[in-house]
């Protein structure tokens, strides 16, 4: 239900139909002499009513519906306008999280569900929040737009780490949302595509391009700049960007992108799968089922929606209209996403074809990798003969390019060696990433996070790890962590050195939306990608931020034969 205020000057708002300045700036009618964002501010559907936010200067919007509740027939279909409210709509509390798989006993836990901001999960969950230091309408302030990590099946836009007070306090309207997650927001049948017109899956990319529409029709009242907008993310919310920049169906709704740790491959090197393969089909199912696969889902098709198919089968609800009816409960036990996809609408092709052929959104990019990406995945203990032993198995035809890139004469440095190559393979696609963007003639900038958050007693020292440096684009080091990183809240908020690192890295990210360069006063020089030797990157380090070395040559060269084996030939772009 929505929560509504019974101000006059809502109800003279919305009687009169006054427009959006005289609503936002004037406070409403209630006090003409006010200029803070803190009365209501009008947006397309009706007013909103925000509050003062954590940091002075700063107010708040939470929980503004961008989208219908998917729920019911609007399952997995594409997000559908939202629908207009009368009166103002009480916006100082966040809106349910998507429906997920909560992770209270994990460290950190899941930070969209685990924390004091959880106000409930549901399907009717796609809603965004605000943070502005605008005093009224029509500012101009460049937009951050903020997508959650999680593997493509957590995360919410309430997430403590990503309240967006300090950033906003930088001059910039920070903006986080809720996208459809896990089965609800990569989910392909045959059905679907049909209902589709051809195009099926995705869900969650849909979500994210109706959050920009939306903030291009109504980001002028919270004081943004609709034309200025930048997106970024981590992990899967960064491979959801670089997936956004190539995306056909994202051309025009924004101008810049972030990615922290994953592009359009994800996090590896590989190919896309298809929403639909023609002439592909799903055999009858047999009267005794065959033994499941790894994961326990069977061998799997070759395409998303009979990969769907498949497992509705086997759930017993093989009709669209059976997985309809089914309980959201039951939805995210037993049917599982496919990650992106090529869906046939935003994705319109493997997004490595249109990287190479210069087919890409023309937008200025900053992206970049942490320098110990895979320590939170160290498996048991390899020996310098196992390594070895090992390497066709890791890299196929590469195995001799794979061991000298990461010799090993002993058995430390073979345990040591063991969690390089998911950091290098992600380091090398990010690199990729920028070296695309640089080739159509846009500002492309490149970094190497590597510095060492400090961690408590007790804690695993994951060194710079997977999402190590969230905590210092947000400036949140007082915010509880997300998974894996989990660095020390306690060593590091009020710590002099750790608090002017993410002083720093905050106010690259904040300059970068602002103009396209992360550089300005005080700032250690940020070489553009252009002006980067082939093993040069901006390193990002609290002992000090410059250029310096990336990952080397044997291991570009590895990483470079990997891509060209796996994607390149395959899809007929080599050399390009």
């Amino acid at each position: 239900m929505i929560k509504t205020l019974p101000l006059r000057a809502a109800l003279a708002c919305t009687v009169l139909a006054l427009p959006i300045a005289a609503c936002a700036q004037s406070g409403g009618g209630v006090n003409s002499t006010s200029t803070t964002l803190t009365q209501p501010v009008r947006t397309q559907q009706g007013l909103v009513q925000g509050e003062p936010g954590k940091l002075p200067g700063v107010t708040v919007f939470k929980g503004i519906p961008f989208a219908a509740a998917p729920v019911g027939d609007l399952r997995w279909k594409q997000p559908q306008e939202p629908k207009s409210w009368q009166g103002v709509r009480d916006a100082t509390k966040f809106g349910d999280v998507c429906v997920q798989p909560p992770a209270p006993q994990r460290f950190p836990p899941n930070g969209a569900t685990d924390t004091p901001n959880f106000t409930g999960m549901s399907e009717d969950c796609l809603t965004l929040n605000i943070w502005t230091p605008a005093k009224k309408a029509g500012e101009k302030l460049p937009i951050m737009v903020w997508l959650y990590g999680g593997a493509y099946n957590e995360g919410g836009g309430n997430a403590p780490f990503s309240e967006g007070d300090h950033l906003a306090a930088k001059g910039v309207v920070m903006v986080t949302f809720n996208y459809r997650v896990g089965p609800f927001g990569f989910f392909s049948h045959p059905e679907l595509t049909a209902e589709g017109n051809g195009a099926g899956g995705n869900q969650a990319l849909g979500d994210a391009i109706a959050v920009f529409k939306w903030l291009k029709a109504n980001a002028e009242a919270f004081g943004g700049d609709p034309n200025n907008i930048t997106i970024f993310g981590e992990s899967a919310g960064a491979a959801m960007n670089g997936g956004l920049a190539g995306a056909a169906g994202a051309r025009g709704t924004f101008e810049r992108a972030i990615a922290q740790s994953g592009a359009w491959m994800g996090l590896g090197i590989g190919t896309m799968l298809p929403n639909h393969v023609p002439g592909a089909t799903l055999p009858e199912a047999p009267a005794t089922p065959p033994p499941p696969g790894p994961g326990g889902f069977g061998p799997q098709p070759a395409s998303a929606e009979l990969r769907g198919l498949a497992n509705a089968r086997r759930i017993g609800a093989e009709s669209l209209a059976a997985l309809r009816a089914l309980p959201a409960s039951e939805v995210q036990e037993k049917l599982r996403g496919q990650g992106m996809i090529i869906d046939g609408r935003i994705i319109t092709e493997d997004l490595s074809i249109t990287f190479a052929n210069g087919r890409q959104n023309p937008v200025d990019v900053l992206v970049g990798s942490n320098e110990d990406e895979g320590s939170f995945a160290a498996g048991p203990p390899t020996t310098a003969e196992g390594w070895r032993n090992g390497a066709a198995q890791r890299w196929g035809a590469q195995a001799e390019l794979g061991l000298a890139a990461y010799p090993a004469s002993t058995d430390a440095e073979a345990q040591a060696r063991s969690v390089q190559p998911f950091t290098d393979t992600l380091s090398w696609h990010m690199r990729l990433f920028a070296k695309s963007q640089a080739k159509i003639g846009r500002e492309t900038w490149h970094y190497f996070f590597t510095h060492d958050p400090p961690y408590d007693e007790g804690q695993r020292d994951l060194g710079a790890a997977h999402t190590g440096e969230i905590p210092y684009v947000f400036n949140n080091l007082a915010a509880p962590r997300t998974f894996p990183g989990g660095s020390s809240v306690a060593k590091m908020a009020g710590n002099p050195r750790e608090e002017a690192f993410a002083d720093q890295v905050s106010q690259y990210w904040v300059n970068f939306a602002r103009t396209g360069n992360p550089n300005g006063n005080g700032l250690p020089h940020w070489p553009a990608f252009k002006d980067l030797g082939p093993n040069e990157t901006m390193i990002l380090d609290a002992d000090g931020s410059g250029k310096g070395p990336w990952i080397g040559e044997a291991k570009d060269r590895l990483y470079t034969a990997i891509y060209e084996a796996g994607v390149a030939k395959p899809l007929g772009i080599s050399g390009k």
